[in-house]
């Protein structure tokens, strides 16, 4: 570990009391708390007041973790023993007060992105990825972590000034009650603005698909190269995504940011909370419908239905909400829920397929 690394105060990483009144719990003293700001297959990076550690957990939790969620992840406080000037243990993980996380890719756990985050930062920028269904999956997502949302809409330099108008009406438009950045590294446009909203002691995340520009603004708001970027791609006017880890700076400022490979899928998981929040239009019109139990889909008396047919909600947003709403219901079963789901399906194939043959 670096030898010259200044001493700090842990607020200004981000402790505060909501942590220091879970360790007043733990009776065992010769514990003290730590930051995780990076994680390597295993092995992790801390950070406390006086230095930074290289560390694992202990058999222990290894033994009795139950799933993915039991393990360390970036941003988290946890207790560990000092082994020496260099190394630690982990015995401990506080309690979460935000959690970042998605449905894995093809599998049925949770995958934390990053824990205890204050303002998560959804990027995109306006080429081929550009999609405003995105920001709500984004945005559910980061929502039912209880984190605050903010939109940025990045690389506005590939777009003429007309364009930008248009989709930025349009992305206010669809969400009225989140903060919005336009920016460009390129020229610079929005970036002041930007660092502005960036906190000392406060937890940042930036999330979005690979090449839309996350490590060239933290780049900039670091003021130094802390990420390498890739050369920019032609035919893609996009960057090569380099970041392959999860890993936590901070800035001259005291602000903290977390920044996170590139994610083109992302699977909602126990996120009914947030895509309330996000549809919260939806929601309001939910409470005018004949039946109290209806599904939007089909119903007669369907005050949602009704106002999309209507064009007095848009249709893009419905139908949005209607994917997300059984996405998240499906990932949210257990396996044999999804077993026994799969199965009558299956039959009312098998029905349909001999019904068809009769006739």
């Amino acid at each position: 570990m670096n030898k010259n690394i200044k001493k700090i105060n842990l607020k200004d990483i981000g402790y505060n009391d909501f942590f220091e009144n879970s360790c007043v719990s733990v009776a065992n003293s010769n514990l003290s708390p730590a930051r995780i700001i990076a994680e390597h297959k295993g092995l992790y990076i801390l950070r406390n007041e006086i230095s930074e550690f290289s560390a694992k957990i202990t058999g222990k939790m290894m033994f009795t973790a139950s799933s993915r969620e039991d393990f360390p992840a970036v941003g988290d406080w946890v207790l560990i023993k000092i082994l020496d000037e260099e190394q630690a243990i982990i015995h401990e993980i506080l309690p979460r007060k935000t959690v970042l996380a998605r449905k894995s890719a093809g599998k049925s756990d949770t995958q934390i992105i990053a824990s205890n985050i204050d303002t998560a930062f959804i990027i995109q920028s306006p080429d081929r990825d550009y999609n405003l269904n995105r920001f709500e999956r984004y945005l559910s997502l980061v929502e039912s972590g209880n984190i605050k949302p903010v939109i940025v809409l990045n690389k506005t330099d590939l777009i003429s000034e007309s364009d930008l108008d248009i989709r930025l009406s349009k992305i206010k438009n669809r969400f009225k009650n989140t903060d919005i950045y336009v920016t460009s590294i390129v020229t610079g446009k929005g970036i002041s603005d930007f660092q502005k909203s960036i906190k000392q002691g406060f937890t940042y995340c930036f999330i979005g698909s690979s090449g839309v520009g996350k490590s060239s603004i933290i780049n900039m708001l670091a003021g130094k190269n802390l990420i390498k970027t890739g050369e920019i791609s032609s035919h893609t006017n996009r960057g090569k995504h380099i970041t392959a880890h999860r890993e936590l700076f901070i800035l001259e400022n005291g602000g903290l940011l977390i920044d996170n490979p590139g994610m083109r899928e992302i699977g909602v998981l126990d996120s009914e909370i947030g895509i309330k929040n996000v549809f919260s239009e939806i929601y309001e019109l939910s409470k005018k419908c004949k039946f109290l139990d209806c599904t939007h889909i089909n119903e007669s008396g369907c005050a949602v239905l009704m106002a999309t047919n209507s064009c007095a909600l848009d249709k893009d947003k419905y139908d949005n909400y209607i994917k997300l709403l059984k996405e998240n219901e499906y990932n949210s079963m257990t396996k044999f829920e999804k077993r026994e789901k799969h199965r009558k399906f299956d039959k009312l194939v098998k029905t349909a397929k001999k019904q068809i043959k009769k006739i």
